[in-house]
């Protein structure tokens, strides 16, 4: 296997159209070394991208553009992210351990499509649009066009994810991530969820509710029903329920090492609950501060 450290935009996207199907593009290497030990990758040459400076930047002109190589602990970290996308900053805290969260990169836990990766269910309640290179041009995706199935995207093989462009966030809006697994930390989820409200000027009616979930079918997914559920309530009880009974629906749920299917149903409803709760207070919180 050939290994080349490349320093520059340009140098990976010649690369990436010279060797094709026959590259693996590597950033932090935490999922991608897995995989290799594995056998379930076999690449000819390793592209190293660590170190091309110009992708790692969390920048904030007018909008948040996170550049595709900036770390779990970056993002997690970031006053822009923290201030806005609070859900972000949770799900990016939540990868692993500080090992991992100090190397692993938000392009690879995209191009990855992990079922459960933990980026996801914000990154789809934002509206992402993620940008791609390569040596003959550049186009954009949102994130749910990119993401195609499990382990999947619709990245070509010269193409590669240089950035992720987030959102603005408008008044009387919050956001929340809830993830459950056996343990509190370095541990992959039985359940992921990303929800973003928006409140009217009553503080009492949903103008727009957004909610993702993760290790609930074969890839992480915008959950349309239960988001309707939601809009023009007031959160009551009956509503909560219509939007944790949609979502249950919408899952794909199996038997797996982590959780059976049954116990990932039971636990949806509570996870959404504990979420709406999160950004309604949120929500008040802030519009409290204000006065």
């Amino acid at each position: 296997m050939d290994f080349r450290s490349l320093r520059s935009l340009d140098e990976v996207l010649a690369a990436l159209a010279e060797l094709g199907d026959a590259a693996c593009v590597l950033a932090g290497g935490t999922d991608v070394m897995v995989q290799l030990g594995r056998g379930e990758i076999a690449p000819q040459t390793l592209v190293h991208i660590e170190h091309v400076g110009e992708l790692s930047a969390i920048s904030c002109n007018g909008h948040v553009r996170l550049g595709a190589t900036a770390t779990h602990s970056s993002i997690a970290e970031s006053p822009a992210i923290l201030n806005s996308y609070g859900s972000l900053a949770a799900a990016a805290a939540s990868v692993g351990g500080w090992q991992t969260q100090s190397v692993g990169t938000i392009g690879g836990n995209i191009a990855n499509a992990s079922p459960a990766a933990d980026l996801l269910p914000p990154l789809l309640v934002h509206g992402a649009v993620v940008s791609l290179s390569s040596a003959s041009g550049s186009r954009t995706l949102s994130i749910d066009q990119l993401l195609t199935g499990r382990r999947s995207t619709a990245c070509a093989a010269d193409e590669l994810i240089v950035a992720v462009d987030l959102e603005p966030v408008g008044a009387r809006t919050a956001d929340a991530f809830v993830k459950v697994g056996r343990r509190s930390a370095m541990e992959v989820s039985i359940v992921a969820l990303a929800v973003r409200l928006t409140l009217d000027e009553t503080m009492t009616t949903v103008t727009d509710a957004r909610i993702a979930l993760a290790s609930c079918g074969p890839m992480a997914f915008r959950a349309t029903e239960a988001e309707a559920a939601l809009i023009g309530t007031t959160l009551d009880d009956d509503a909560l329920r219509a939007a944790g009974a949609a979502l249950g629906n919408r899952a794909q749920l199996i038997d797996d090492v982590r959780a059976t299917a049954a116990y990932r149903r039971r636990l949806i409803p509570r996870v959404l609950g504990k979420a709406v709760a999160e950004c309604r207070q949120t929500i008040v919180n802030r519009s409290e501060s204000q006065t």
